[in-house]
C-alpha cells in the first residue's frame, strides 16, 4: 500500500469536491504519522507538545491534515482511560501484553470511533487494519480488525445496524 493518492482531487483540497476539506491521501498519512507520534508517547513517556514539535520540524506536513494529525495526538493520550475501557473487555489477553503498535491502533480507531462520527466506522476499521498490516506484526491486522469489528456496535449502534448479522 503507498500513501499516494489514486486522483488529484484526493490530494488536492479545495479543488473540486469540497472545497478545503482535507484529501483522502493527507487523512491517512495524519494517520500515519499519529501512529508514529503516538508509539513514541507510550514507549518514551515523554511530552505530547514535544513529540508533535519534533513531527512538525521532521516531515512535510504540507501533505498532511495537520489539524487531524494533532487530534489524534492529543485526544488519545487525554481519553486514554476512557478508551481502555472500551478496548479491555474484547481483548484475549491483558493489554500491557498487547503489541505496542497494535495498541496504539486500537486506541486511535477506538477515539475516531467515539469523537469523530464524521467519519464511517467502517473507514476507521479499513485505516486500522492498513496500518496494522504496513507497521504491525505478521497477524497484528486481523487483530485489529477482530476488536475495532466487535467495538463498532458498542460505540457506534445507529450506523452498524442494519449492517451486520449481530446486533
Amino acid at each position: 500500500m503507498t500513501d499516494q493518492p489514486t486522483n488529484k482531487q484526493e490530494s488536492t483540497p479545495g479543488k473540486g469536491g469540497n472545497p478545503g476539506k482535507p484529501g483522502i491521501a493527507q487523512r491517512r498519512k495524519s494517520r500515519t504519522l499519529a501512529l508514529q507520534a503516538l508509539y513514541q508517547w507510550q514507549l518514551s513517556g515523554a511530552n505530547v507538545s514535544q513529540i508533535e514539535a519534533e513531527f512538525a520540524a521532521d516531515n512535510d506536513m504540507g501533505k498532511v491534515d495537520v489539524s487531524y494529525f494533532r487530534e489524534l495526538l492529543k485526544g488519545v493520550p487525554s481519553n486514554l482511560s476512557d478508551l481502555n475501557r472500551q478496548i479491555e473487555p474484547l481483548l484475549d489477553r491483558a493489554s500491557a501484553d498487547v503489541d505496542p503498535i497494535e495498541m496504539t491502533l486500537l486506541r486511535m480507531g477506538t477515539y475516531e470511533m467515539m469523537h469523530r462520527v464524521d467519519v464511517p466506522y467502517r473507514v476507521v476499521i479499513n485505516e486500522a487494519v492498513e496500518l496494522a498490516k504496513k507497521f504491525g506484526g505478521t497477524d497484528g491486522h486481523k487483530y485489529i480488525n477482530s476488536v475495532l469489528d466487535k467495538l463498532a456496535p458498542r460505540l457506534r449502534p445507529e450506523e452498524t445496524r442494519g449492517t451486520r448479522g449481530r446486533s
